[in-house]
């Protein structure tokens, strides 16, 4: 391989990374709907033609940044829940580190106001799940199997618990004040949960 050949694909996951830098940037500033290619690829220093390189059109590269939000919000509450031992501490750890990420500006602006009308609400589900449904399913999994919460069909009711998640995130993001919707809505989801646990 020619030393120009290594530096081609380099070169190309640089564009790709500033070009989804910059979009994010502007769509955490002024939402998908107000912010033009011309902008984003200004921005980024690159031509239009390398943004249609990387990406079919502006709605894929949303897309793109929709995904390395939502990777991230997954990996964020991972870290939050680590080294948390007690079955029970680590469901409800993982479930308020995603309301806290729900007042962030980058998730409630790309994540949760402008991709279910961007993506379609199915496209984006079907995201939320992709990252999401691994890290649910096994905070009840392991508290299951060490006797915290009864034994139930893990799938089905990891659905659940995301599609109250997603109702509680989309309540923090509508409300006038994002912090204090936040805190209010913490109690009836943990309540929700403990109507999951073991009766002894």
């Amino acid at each position: 391989m020619s030393p120009g050949e290594a530096v081609a694909p380099a070169r190309g996951v640089a564009t790709r990374a500033g070009l989804l830098s910059a979009a994010r940037e502007l769509f955490v500033e002024r939402g998908y709907a107000a912010v033009g290619t011309e902008e984003i690829v200004a921005r980024a220093g690159v031509t239009r033609g390398a943004l249609y390189h990387h990406f079919a059109d502006k709605q894929d590269l949303f897309r793109a940044v929709h995904e390395q939000i939502e990777a991230e919000l997954v990996a964020g509450i991972g870290e939050r829940m680590a080294g948390v031992e007690d079955p029970w501490e680590l469901i409800v750890t993982g479930l308020r580190a995603f309301l806290d990420a729900c007042t962030d500006p980058a998730i409630m602006r790309v994540a949760l106001l402008d991709a279910p009308a961007v993506l379609g609400w199915q496209e984006w589900r079907s995201i939320s799940e992709r990252h999401g449904m691994g890290l649910v399913s096994f905070g009840l999994q392991n508290a299951m199997d060490r006797g915290v919460l009864a034994p139930r069909p893990v799938r089905p009711l990891a659905h659940l618990l995301m599609g109250a998640m997603s109702e509680a995130a989309m309540t923090i993001v509508n409300a006038p004040d994002p912090r204090a919707a936040r805190d209010e809505i913490e109690p009836p989801l943990i309540a929700l949960l403990e109507g999951l646990r073991q009766q002894h």
